[in-house]
């Protein structure tokens, strides 16, 4: 499984933009470097991020081969109730490793 990286503020007051950061230590191949053997690296990337806050979708993006490595993403959301705040990355296997937060709204 990859390592991710997630930063959601721990608290905060209702109605507040708050900023939410995720990472994946990814190698986001692009399927057209030459390996050592001569022939092309195989292409595996992240294709698709979303995040839920409360199981409902927030913020999603799909991702091509010009993303660099360990894509770092950066959004904000309102705050509206405590809850948790989950991150869905899957690449081109169909591969999926998740991640969670919550945040307490006062």
């Amino acid at each position: 499984m990859a390592r991710t990286l997630v930063n959601v503020p721990k608290v905060a007051k209702q109605g507040e933009v708050v900023e939410i950061k995720a990472m994946i230590a990814h190698p986001m191949e692009t399927g057209y470097r030459i390996g050592p053997n001569g022939s092309n690296i195989a292409r595996d990337i992240i294709r698709r991020f979303t995040c839920t806050y409360n199981g409902e979708e927030v913020f999603s993006a799909d991702l091509f081969p010009a993303v660099s490595a360990n894509p770092f993403i950066a959004f904000t959301l309102v705050a509206t109730t405590s809850g948790t705040i989950d991150f869905t990355w899957t690449d081109d296997a169909g591969k999926t490793q998740t991640a969670s937060a919550t945040i307490t709204v006062n």
